[in-house]
Formats: structure tokens, sequence, C-alpha cells
């Protein structure tokens, strides 16, 4: 049990402040005619982060995140993709007929995934965070600790989606929808800023 709680606080700890990740997944819930279109989002990020997970328990990433080449890489990729949504979903919202920035599923799953796996602080925090603290534990409860804490993403995510899909049945005239986009396109754009200024100082 105290190895259960343990994850669910990391989990939680890492994945309540607002990100790219948790702006996308809400913009969709919100954006989207019903919570089954959102679905491919939140099954991406779920999988993303399992996939995270399991790699820092596994000290896979803590391995391949020694290399200075692929942290400049992950950096210049991140930074650029997140501007290109930033521009993507500021076009968006130009109106407010045009401020519901709802996504088909495939391009739902590649910028699920991209913000996800081309996120370097979220690398970085899985492995200082999760693949740290799983060190203190063997066998069985090194994968029930990890198995707990990707649960808690899994839930975490739908239930962001869930939320936003409420807020869009609240929104008949589109104001809180053109806000929220403008808001996500920003977090964006501080967020590409940051990767570039880490980039630019390694």
């Amino acid at each position: 049990m105290s190895v259960i709680i343990h994850a669910v606080v990391l989990a939680f700890g890492l994945i309540l402040p607002l990100g790219v990740q948790n702006v996308f997944i809400f913009n969709q819930g919100m954006s989207q005619r019903s919570l089954l279109r959102a679905l491919p989002a939140v099954v991406t990020a779920g999988i993303s982060d399992t996939l995270l997970i399991g790699a820092a328990v596994g000290g896979v990433s803590l391995i391949l995140l020694q290399w200075p080449l692929l942290s400049g890489i992950l950096y210049a990729g991140g930074s650029v993709f997140l501007l290109y949504m930033a521009w993507s979903i500021w076009k968006s919202s130009g109106t407010l007929s045009g401020s519901a920035y709802a996504l088909g599923a495939g391009r739902q799953i590649a910028f699920a995934a991209s913000v996800s796996l081309l996120n370097p602080h979220a690398l970085l925090d899985t492995v200082a965070v999760i693949g740290t603290s799983s060190l203190q534990y063997e066998g069985m409860d090194r994968i029930a600790f990890a198995i707990t804490a990707a649960a808690v993403s899994w839930i975490w995510f739908l239930g962001l989606a869930s939320a936003g899909r409420w807020m869009g049945r609240t929104d008949t005239t589109g104001r809180i929808s053109l806000v929220f986009n403008r808001l996500s396109a920003v977090v964006m754009i501080v967020m590409a800023a940051m990767m570039l200024w880490k980039l630019i100082y390694m």
C-alpha cells in the first residue's frame, strides 16, 4: 500500500501543473462534439505516459538522456513543434465561429504523441522523479509502482477531457473556447521559448 500511495503522490505532483499536454487534452475535450471524439487524444497521451514511465523505471530513458546530442535534438524539435501548434491554435481562434480547435482522430494522435514524447521537460521530470524514486523498490513492488503511476495518468487525462467537454457544453457563445484557445497558444509559446533557452545554454 505504501508503494501505491508513493506512486500516486509523485504522479499527481508531476501531472497537475499547467503544461502543454494538459492544455491540449482539455482543449480537445472542450472542442469536440462528444467525449468519445476526444478519446484519441486521451488514449495517445495515456499510452505515451505509460511508455515514458516504463522507460524511466527500467532505466532506459536515463541512459538515452545522458547523450547531449539527443537532448539538443529534443529541445530543438519540441520548440519548433510547439511554435507550430501555437500558431495553428491562434489562427483557428481568430473568430468566435472558429474558436473550437477540434481535430480529427489522426491529428489528435499525432499532436498528443508529440506533446508527450517531444517534451524534454516531461522526459526529464519522469526520469528524475519517477525513475529515481523507483530505484528504492525491487521486483513486484517496482512493477506496482510503475503501474500505479501510469494509471494516475490515464485517470487524469480522462477526467481532464471530461471537464473540457462539460465546459464546451456550457459555452454557448464560443467566447470561453476562444479565450482558452488563445491561452493555450500563449502557454505553448512560453514553453517553446523555455526550450530554446535551454538549448542555447546547454
